[in-house]
C-alpha cells in the first residue's frame, strides 16, 4: 500500500505512513474541508519583510550621516545643521514603518491561512485554534510564545518533522532580540539626546553630538544583526511552508473526469484503448445486421442485368 501524501510504501504494522505521518487510507486532504493559497501572500509577505529589513538597515547605519553632519555644524559653528540632522532622521523612519506595517499585515493573514489548512490535512496534530494565528501577535506577553508555537506547528506538519525545525528557533530568537534590543537601544539613544545642549555655541559642545552619533553606531549594529537574521530565516520557513502546502493542495484536488472511449490518464499514444462498458455486446444477445444493403443474387445477364 502507498501513502496517498507521499507516496512511500507504507507497512501495515504501522497506523500511519513514517514519512508524512498521514493515517493509512486517508487522502491527502480531506473532503469537503477549505483549504487556502498561500503562495501569492506568501511571496508578497518575503519580499514585505525583506523591505522591512533593507529599510530598517539605513535607519540603524543613520548615525553615520550623524557623525558628517554634526562634524559640518562644529566647522561652520551652525546648529541650525544638527537640526537638519534629526529631520533626515525622521525622513529614512518613515519608509520603515509603512514597510513594517505592511509586513505584519501579511505575514498575520498568511500565517491564518496555512493554520486553517492544517485543519484539512489528516495527520496534522495543531495545538492552537486558527484564532491564535491573528491574536497571537496581538495579544500583550501572549505575543512572546504563541507565535512561535504557531510557526512551529506549521513548520512540523507541512514539512512531514516529527520535531520543530531549528530554522523555528533561529527565526523566534533573533525576533525576540531584535524586539526587545531596537526598543532599549531607541530609549537609550532618547536619554543620551536629551543630555546635549540643545543650542551648542563652543567647539567642545559640538564635539558632544559627534561623539553621540559615534556610540550610537555600535549600539544600533546589535538589532541590526538581529533584524537580518530574523528576516532572513523567516522570509525561508515562509517559503518552505507555502510550497509544501500548496504540493499537498494539489494532491487533494480531484482529476477531471473522462470521458466513455478516451485513453485513461497516463496511457502512451498508440496503445490499444481500454474496453469502455457498453461497447461490447453483452453475451447472448442476437445480433442485429447492419445497416447496410442487401446482397441480390445476380440474375441472367451478369451483374447489371438485362
Amino acid at each position: 500500500m502507498r501513502c496517498h501524501t507521499c507516496g512511500d510504501q507504507t507497512s501495515p504494522d504501522d497506523n500511519e505512513c513514517q514519512n508524512c505521518y498521514t493515517p493509512h487510507g486517508q487522502p491527502a486532504v480531506t473532503p469537503g474541508l477549505p483549504t487556502y493559497s498561500v503562495r501569492g501572500i506568501g511571496l508578497a509577505a518575503s519580499w514585505a519583510v525583506g523591505a522591512t529589513a533593507l529599510c530598517y538597515g539605513v535607519v540603524a547605519l543613520f548615525p553615520l550621516i550623524g557623525v558628517v553632519l554634526a562634524g559640518r555644524a562644529r566647522e561652520s559653528q551652525d546648529p541650525d545643521m544638527l537640526l537638519g540632522a534629526v529631520l533626515v532622521e525622521v525622513v529614512l523612519s518613515l519608509p520603515f514603518l509603512l514597510a513594517y506595517l505592511t509586513a505584519a499585515v501579511l505575514v498575520i493573514i498568511w500565517t491564518w491561512r496555512a493554520r486553517k489548512n492544517l485543519d484539512a490535512f489528516p495527520g496534522a496534530l495543531p495545538h492552537l485554534g486558527a484564532g491564535w494565528a491573528i491574536a497571537g501577535w496581538l495579544v500583550p506577553f501572549a505575543n512572546f510564545v504563541v507565535p512561535a508555537r504557531v510557526v512551529a506547528n506549521l513548520a512540523r506538519d507541512s514539512l512531514w518533522k516529527r520535531f520543530t525545525p531549528g530554522l523555528v528557533s533561529v527565526w523566534w530568537a533573533a525576533w525576540l532580540a531584535f524586539s526587545i534590543g531596537e526598543r532599549l537601544v531607541s530609549r537609550r539613544d532618547d536619554r543620551a539626546y536629551a543630555r546635549l545642549p540643545e543650542q551648542p555655541r563652543f567647539d567642545t559642545e559640538f564635539r558632544w553630538y559627534a561623539d553621540f552619533y559615534r556610540e550610537a553606531i555600535a549600539w544600533h549594529l546589535i538589532p541590526l544583526a538581529a533584524c537580518l537574521v530574523a528576516a532572513g530565516s523567516l522570509i525561508v520557513l515562509i517559503r518552505r511552508i507555502s510550497v509544501a502546502q500548496e504540493q499537498r493542495i494539489a494532491l487533494g484536488r480531484p482529476a477531471w473526469p473522462s470521458h466513455a472511449g478516451w485513453p485513461a490518464p497516463g496511457t502512451p499514444s498508440g496503445y490499444p484503448h481500454p474496453p469502455q462498458p457498453g461497447v461490447e455486446p453483452s453475451p447472448g444477445a442476437a445480433v442485429e445486421p447492419t445497416v447496410a444493403s442487401p446482397q441480390v443474387p445476380p440474375g441472367s445477364g451478369g451483374t447489371i442485368g438485362a
